[in-house]
């Protein structure tokens, strides 16, 4: 195949294969990149005093990467401003916190087309172009104005909108007609390409066309469904690895024969995590007989702590665990560990394996390849049980969960006892099937079918 070059915001290509952190964006790339030649172009993280068209080639484990500076007024109107203030709440359905300024948005405009005009140089006539989330949705069409003829495909790795909510963003039809400048946009679920859809026909005056094809803005597009798994024989590998059995036995022996709850998530709004305190803290109140037998690790690195929003949910967490802690807690047993830290991919494969009971409850969310990490960590003689939103991408494939309504703290304090009490029997069923769906989802399948569907001949 022709080289590839992956384009996303941040090059987070991992200089140890075994390291990652609770999101799987990098592990997933990176497996990418390792099948066939290519790149990896995004922002380095740094800032310049002035702006210069020109990326650093680096070699990281084996993945050339290619990085440019910004500015620090694009950092604070493209990322801070209009990425994680504007898009990615309302992409999440908080309109509540969508920030809807005009000074985000030329921000987001400018170092989009500084993108181009830096990446431009780098691409070969024969390459293809996958381009990755609502960082850089309109870098096809900057690139089109370059005279980029390659094929150019996007895939989005979060929600996209309802229709009725993406109308409240200004110049929300120049966002969308710009999509129409890739020749594949790819989403996790059917349903998020359905809400797409939906807005191309309702509100733009779109048709379908073939099979999941759009006719919009005088240009066609080809849609997909490719959900996004996790890299399985690595993972095993790593749960395998001498530090992923010695956090096992760390945290077995920690455990003091108490059945252990894990989340791990990036702090954030949509992860639910207020709602799952809370949820716990409502099977605490309901079975009086279970306290002290059971405890939740909660693992949630901090991100994005200049944003306001971000600052005031870490506040209101650490009050609500230590609220709960100090209700229920004993002199030998603490309800909640709640650590705010970055663990690597192979200790994390020790603790899932460690936990009884695996909580994925976002409010919104892409996909969620915690979810599937949980899974395939488990002891297929004795494994635990996943909690699973209905609400995660990943709920549209894994239906052997409990599923459940994270806005319902009782639905989930059901569902905690449900699945500290399930028969081994049972357990062993739903992890088999769930497993099953983790092997037909690896990360080369997603790999493997997006790229085979963007080089397609139509």
């Amino acid at each position: 195949m022709s080289r590839l070059i992956v384009v996303s915001n941040r090059v987070s290509a991992p200089k140890d294969p075994a390291a990652g952190s609770a999101g799987g964006l990098a592990m997933a790339l990176s497996a990418a990149l390792r099948k066939y030649d290519g790149l990896w172009f995004g922002w380095s993280g740094e800032t310049t005093e002035t702006f210069v068209p020109e990326a650093k080639i680096e070699d990281r484990a084996g993945v050339t990467v290619a990085l440019v500076d910004l500015e620090e007024q694009d950092v604070e109107e493209y990322y801070n401003g209009y990425a994680n203030k504007t898009l990615w709440p309302l992409f999440h359905h908080r309109v509540d916190l969508t920030a809807y300024e005009r000074s985000f948005g030329e921000g987001y405009e400018r170092t989009n087309a500084r993108f181009a005009e830096t990446l431009a140089p780098l691409i070969q006539p024969d390459d293809v172009i996958w381009i990755h989330d609502y960082h850089m949705i309109p870098l096809a069409r900057d690139l089109r104005r370059l005279g980029i003829t390659n094929r150019i495909g996007f895939f989005l790795h979060t929600p996209w909108p309802a229709r009725q909510l993406l109308v409240t963003l200004p110049y929300h039809r120049r966002l969308v007609e710009s999509m129409f400048d890739y020749d594949l946009v790819g989403f996790h679920t059917r349903e998020w390409f359905d809400l797409f859809r939906d807005y191309v026909i309702s509100e733009a005056g779109g048709k379908p066309s073939g099979n999941d094809g759009l006719d919009a803005f005088g240009k066609t597009l080809q849609g997909g469904v490719f959900p996004i798994g996790i890299d399985v024989q690595g993972f095993l590998d790593a749960r395998n690895s001498t530090l992923g059995a010695r956090t096992y036995d760390r945290m077995a022996a920690s455990s003091a024969f108490r059945a252990m709850l894990v989340g791990v998530d990036r702090l954030d709004y949509s992860k639910g995590l207020e709602q799952r305190l809370l949820g716990y803290e409502q099977f605490l109140h309901d079975n009086r007989d279970m306290r002290g037998e059971v405890f939740l690790l909660q693992v949630t690195p901090i991100s994005r702590d200049e944003v306001d929003t971000y600052q005031d949910i870490r506040v209101r967490l650490e009050a609500l665990a230590g609220r709960i802690n100090g209700a229920y807690a004993d002199m030998d047993w603490q309800p909640i560990r709640y650590l705010n830290r970055t663990y690597r991919r192979d200790q994390l494969a020790g603790i899932y394996r460690a936990a009884r009971v695996g909580l994925v409850t976002p409010l919104r969310d892409g996909m969620n390849l915690v979810a599937k990490e949980y899974v395939a960590a488990q002891n297929p003689d004795d494994p635990g049980v996943l909690i699973l939103s209905r609400f995660a991408g990943a709920a549209e494939q894994m239906r052997e969960a409990l599923l459940v309504n994270p806005f319902s703290r009782e639905e989930l304090s059901e569902a905690i006892k449900t699945a500290l009490i399930m028969p081994l029997e049972e357990r062993i069923q739903r992890w088999q099937a769930l497993m099953q769906i983790v092997r037909d989802t690896d990360v080369s399948i997603w790999r493997d079918d997006f790229v085979a569907a963007l080089t397609a001949k139509r």
